[in-house]
């Protein structure tokens, strides 16, 4: 099964908490034991595990990723944006996670985020839920 999440970034800089919308669709798809792919189709975000409990984490990691790959420097792509580039390699674009007993396999503090470099934009995100 395919499903893809469309979203709204509201910042340059946004991470969204997707784990829901992603335990949503492995509940519609009656997979109880599987694989779980997460796909951003956008070379300018990404997404990653990591905890959602704690705001504080998030916001941690938006300031550090900004201290490393600063927005302005002097990249050489045109268009402006080689800062969201660099910081989505750095994501990365694709996360694979077990499906046990209908939902995500994480631990207990870890959560799915979407990450926006460069919005606010539109955005897909695609699930694609493999039986196992």
């Amino acid at each position: 099964m395919l499903k893809t999440i469309n979203l709204r970034t509201k910042s340059h800089t946004d991470f969204i908490d997707i784990t829901g919308l992603i335990n949503q669709a492995i509940s519609e798809s009656k997979v109880d034991s599987g694989i779980c792919i997460v796909y951003v189709p956008h070379t300018t975000a990404g997404v990653f595990i990591n905890e959602n409990a704690d705001p504080d984490v998030v916001y941690d990691v938006k300031n550090h990723l900004e201290k490393l790959v600063p927005w302005m420097n002097n990249y050489k792509h045109m268009e402006g944006n080689a800062a969201a580039h660099i910081k989505s390699i750095l994501t990365g674009n694709s996360i694979n996670i077990i499906i046990e007993n209908g939902r995500l396999l994480l631990g207990t503090w870890q959560g799915v985020f979407f990450a926006e470099f460069d919005g606010p934009r539109n955005r897909k995100v695609y699930i694609k839920i493999l039986r196992g």
